[in-house]
Parts: C-alpha cells; sequence; structure tokens
C-alpha cells in the first residue's frame, strides 16, 4: 500500500507540474491598451497607457522613445512621491499600469505641443520582447479614462 501511495504522488506531482507548462511557452506576450496623452500646456507632457503580459515570463520596460520629445522617462509611484525609473517590470500574467496620479511616462523637451485629436507616436523598449510601436491620442488637458486609468 505503501508504494501505491507514494507512486501516486509522484504521479501527481509529475502532472502538476506538467499542467504548468501547458500552453505557457516561458515568453512574454505583450499587449497595449488605454493609451493617452493629455494635451501639454507646457513643454513637457504626460502619458499614459496599460501594457499586459499574458505570456509566462517577465519583461522589463528599459525605455521609450518618440519624435516628439528630446527624452521620454519612467516615472514610479514610491509610497507618496515620484521617481523616475531606469526600468519597469511587466510581470508574468500581469500588468504594468500607467495612470494619473500613479507611474506615467514623462515627455521632456517636447519638440512641438501635440494638440487633441492628434497621435503621438512612441516606441517601448523591452529588455526581452524588443520594441513595441503604440501611436498615442492626444486628450483634452483635463481628460480622465471612465475606468480611473
Amino acid at each position: 500500500m505503501r508504494r501505491t501511495a507514494a507512486s501516486a504522488a509522484a504521479l501527481a506531482g509529475a502532472l502538476l507540474l506538467a499542467g504548468c507548462g501547458s500552453g505557457d511557452d516561458g515568453e512574454a506576450d505583450l499587449s497595449v491598451s488605454g493609451a493617452y496623452m493629455p494635451q501639454p500646456v507646457s513643454d513637457m507632457a504626460a502619458g499614459f497607457l496599460t501594457v499586459a503580459n499574458d505570456g509566462g515570463a517577465a519583461d522589463r520596460l528599459t525605455s521609450v522613445t518618440s519624435d516628439v520629445a528630446g527624452s521620454v522617462t519612467l516615472h514610479e509611484t514610491v509610497g507618496t512621491s515620484m521617481r523616475e525609473a531606469a526600468s519597469l517590470e511587466v510581470p508574468a500574467h500581469g500588468r504594468l499600469v500607467f495612470r494619473s496620479g500613479g507611474s506615467h511616462l514623462m515627455f521632456e523637451m517636447l519638440k512641438r505641443k501635440p494638440k487633441q485629436g492628434e497621435t503621438v507616436d512612441v516606441e517601448l523598449h523591452f529588455a526581452e520582447s524588443g520594441t513595441v510601436k503604440v501611436a498615442i491620442p492626444v486628450k483634452p488637458a483635463t481628460y480622465r479614462p471612465a475606468d480611473g486609468h
């Protein structure tokens, strides 16, 4: 009886491990949604979006570039303060959310002020997944999405 219980436990463990990998190739599977930029009122602007990762491996957003700005930096909320981040993680089966009042993209040294109704092209650079291009729509300066992001 003891041998049967040990065999059953080994088989259950093997099945459990096999189940962890099914449909999951160990790579990040990134998509971007909810992107917007409030119309800038100065030579700086903020950008917001959500990066979803439906894959089985985490990735890191390492930089963002755009021809509309001299530089684009990543800012994260830590406690009650903001700080620039060198990179930000997109967890496996998770999301990296940039939202008003939280983490955001900061477009600095704008070469032009994008107007409501236009789009701003950006490239999101990831450590593992390479570059993802996004056209960010410019919204009114006071825009807040319905879902709070």
